[in-house]
């Protein structure tokens, strides 16, 4: 039986903005490399960070139906992800659902499945990351899941977890675990600027963190005149 979970946890909107404003890559690294989702969803509006509460949307092979059904529970900072039941990659998502997407809070989506009305999706400025781009258009006939955990490009995501995308792809943090990594996070991002302040005067990397060349060392590498 089909079920759509109502009244799922929110994170706060500025805990959401922090994450956009750091990245995938610096999140992916706070977390130890994980929560990346395949690199087969790749951005399709350029020089776009988000991150948003995770929306959750199975959807039937070349049927769009339960998108419609996952519009109703969205909140403003949600991000939708989508992923079909058995692989398709037809145009499930496209101008008028991104209209309504945007009227209602959604700050993008994220479908392991493909996507059209691309030239108008990239006018309104409607950040999406998908699997390809496909006129295809899809039906409506068959019940999923709404707001139930699923797998989107191969890495399981939760209702509410913190979804983090940009043009480097797309990462995801479980909510209950949000504000340690955007700690970690944040003092990666002052270690950073630090090392990047020292390697625009000159100073070799190698120099910069010892670890790196005492590592060279022990592993053996030698240095010769030529």
């Amino acid at each position: 039986m089909a079920r759509v979970m109502t009244g799922v946890p929110r994170n706060p909107l500025a805990l959401l903005d922090a994450f956009a404003e750091i990245g995938v890559a610096t999140v992916h690294e706070a977390q130890a490399r994980t929560g990346l989702l395949s690199t087969r969803l790749r951005p399709r509006l350029g020089g776009v960070s988000i991150a948003g509460n995770a929306l959750t949307c199975e959807v039937a092979p070349g049927d769009n139906w339960m998108i419609h059904v996952a519009l109703e529970q969205a909140q403003p900072g949600d991000i939708l992800v989508v992923s079909p039941t058995s692989p398709c990659d037809d145009g499930y998502f496209g101008d008028l659902l991104a209209t309504s997407a945007q009227a209602l809070g959604i700050r993008g989506i994220v479908i392991d499945a493909g996507v059209r009305d691309i030239a108008t999706l990239r006018a309104m400025g409607f950040p999406v990351w998908s699997k390809t781009i496909s006129a295809q258009g899809t039906v409506k006939e068959t019940l999923a899941d709404v707001q139930v955990p699923i797998v989107c490009g191969g890495r399981a995501i939760a209702p509410g977890d913190v979804v983090v995308a940009d043009d480097d792809g797309v990462c995801v943090v479980r909510a209950a675990t949000a504000e340690g990594v955007l700690a970690v996070a944040r003092d990666r991002v002052a270690a950073e600027e630090e090392k990047r302040v020292q390697y625009a005067s000159g100073r070799l990397s190698l120099d910069v963190s010892p670890a790196l060349r005492e590592g060279l060392i022990r592993k053996g590498l030698r240095y010769e005149s030529f």
